[in-house]
C-alpha cells in the first residue's frame, strides 16, 4: 500500500484579527459597525463578520473614551494624553482636537443635535464642549471622585446632563443654567451606568454596591432601590414596543404572571457573574435570569470577580450586546435570552 502524502497547498480564509483590548466602544446608529478601543489604536469593526474595516492610528497612548455623533459622521475619542480628538468617519482624519481634562477622560457623551459634547475626567470635572468650535461651554466640579459614566437626558428638550462617580454619587446639572441641581446620594460604591425611562422622568443608576436606584426626576428622591446581588457593570431599560417588550409580555402571559402596570419599568442588568437578568420595576423583582452563564468568569488583579463588563441595547430593536471580561462580544436576541431563562 502506497504511503499516505500529507503534502497540501492550503488557502487562506479570512480571518480574525484582534479588535478589542478592553476599554470603551460605541455601536453605530443603525448597528452595522462597532468603534472599539485596541490599545493606542481604533479599530471600526463590521459587527456581522468581526472584520476590521478601519484603523485610526492614535497617538501611541491608550484610549480611554469613544462617542459617536447622533449620525455617525464624526467619532470622538480621548486618551491618557488627554487630548479630544474629532474623527471624520468618511476620510478617517482627525479634523480637530484640544486639550480637554487634567486627567484622561474616562467617559464621553454626544448630545442628540451632535453640537455638544460632554467628557467625564478622572480629575472629577464634568466638561462640555462645542463640538465644532473645541472650546468649553459648561465647566462642573462637584464629584470628590473620578467621574465614571455621563449621559445627555435623551429629551433634547430637557436641557439636563446626568454624571455618575466613584464617589458613590449621581449628579444633575442643568445646561441652562450652569448649575447641578441635584445630588443624588443613595449608592455606597462607584456608579457604573445610567439610564433614564421610556417617558423621560425617571432615571435608573446601577453601582459596584449591586443595587439599582430608581430616581424621580421631578423631585430628585429615591423611589426603589433594588437589590441585585451582584456587582454592576451596566443597566439599561427596555423601551415599550420594541421585541424585548414583546418578548416579555408573551413569556408573562405563557407563564401566568400578573400584567405590569403602565408606569412599570423593564431593565437588564449585566455584571460581575455573567448573567442576563431581567428586572420589573413593580415590586423590584428579578422576571427572569439566565440559568447558566456563557461566560467565563475570571478574577482581576484585585481579586475580585469579572463577568460582563459592559453591555448596550442595540439600536433598530436588533437585541443586546454584552461584553466579557476576556475582550468577547456576546449579541442576544430577547428570544434566545428568554429560553435560557
Amino acid at each position: 500500500m502506497a504511503a499516505a502524502s500529507f503534502k497540501k497547498n492550503y488557502r487562506c480564509v479570512p480571518s480574525l484579527n484582534q479588535f478589542y483590548s478592553g476599554g470603551p466602544f460605541v455601536v453605530s446608529s443603525d448597528g452595522s459597525f462597532l468603534v472599539c478601543a485596541c490599545d493606542d489604536s481604533i479599530k471600526i469593526v463590521d459587527s456581522l463578520n468581526a472584520s476590521i474595516k478601519s484603523n485610526i492610528e492614535g497617538d501611541s497612548e491608550t484610549v480611554t473614551a469613544l462617542a459617536l455623533g447622533p449620525n455617525d459622521k464624526f467619532l470622538f475619542s480621548s486618551s491618557h494624553s488627554k487630548q479630544i480628538r474629532v474623527w471624520d468617519l468618511s476620510s478617517l482624519k482627525c479634523v480637530r482636537s484640544w486639550k480637554g481634562h487634567d486627567g484622561p477622560a474616562m467617559g464621553m457623551a454626544c448630545d442628540a443635535s451632535g453640537g455638544l459634547l460632554a467628557t467625564a475626567g478622572t480629575d472629577r470635572k464634568v466638561l462640555v464642549w462645542d463640538v465644532d468650535g473645541g472650546y468649553c461651554t459648561h465647566y462642573f466640579k462637584g464629584h470628590k471622585g473620578v467621574v465614571t459614566c455621563i449621559m445627555f437626558h435623551p429629551d433634547p428638550d430637557r436641557l439636563l446632563l446626568f454624571s455618575g462617580s466613584d464617589d458613590a454619587t449621581v449628579r444633575v446639572w442643568d445646561l441652562a443654567t450652569k448649575k447641578c441641581i441635584a445630588t443624588l446620594e443613595r449608592h455606597f460604591s462607584m456608579v457604573t451606568s445610567m439610564a433614564v425611562s421610556d417617558d423621560g422622568w425617571t432615571l435608573l443608576s446601577a453601582g459596584r454596591d449591586k443595587v439599582v436606584n430608581l430616581w424621580d426626576l421631578r423631585d430628585y428622591g429615591c423611589k426603589m432601590t433594588v437589590p441585585t446581588y451582584e456587582v454592576l457593570e451596566t443597566v439599561c431599560v427596555i423601551r415599550s414596543g420594541t421585541p424585548f417588550a414583546s418578548c416579555l409580555d408573551l413569556y408573562k402571559k405563557q407563564s401566568g404572571k400578573k400584567k405590569s402596570g403602565s408606569s412599570t419599568i423593564y431593565f437588564i442588568t449585566v455584571g460581575e457573574c455573567g448573567i442576563v437578568r431581567i428586572w420589573n420595576s413593580d415590586g423590584a423583582v428579578c422576571l427572569f435570569e439566565q440559568k447558566c452563564s456563557d461566560v467565563t468568569v475570571s478574577l482581576d488583579k484585585d481579586a475580585l470577580k469579572r463577568g460582563f463588563i459592559a453591555a448596550v441595547m442595540l439600536p433598530l430593536d436588533q437585541g443586546l450586546l454584552c461584553v466579557t471580561a476576556d475582550h468577547q462580544f456576546l449579541f442576544y436576541s430577547p428570544m434566545n435570552i428568554l429560553k435560557k431563562c
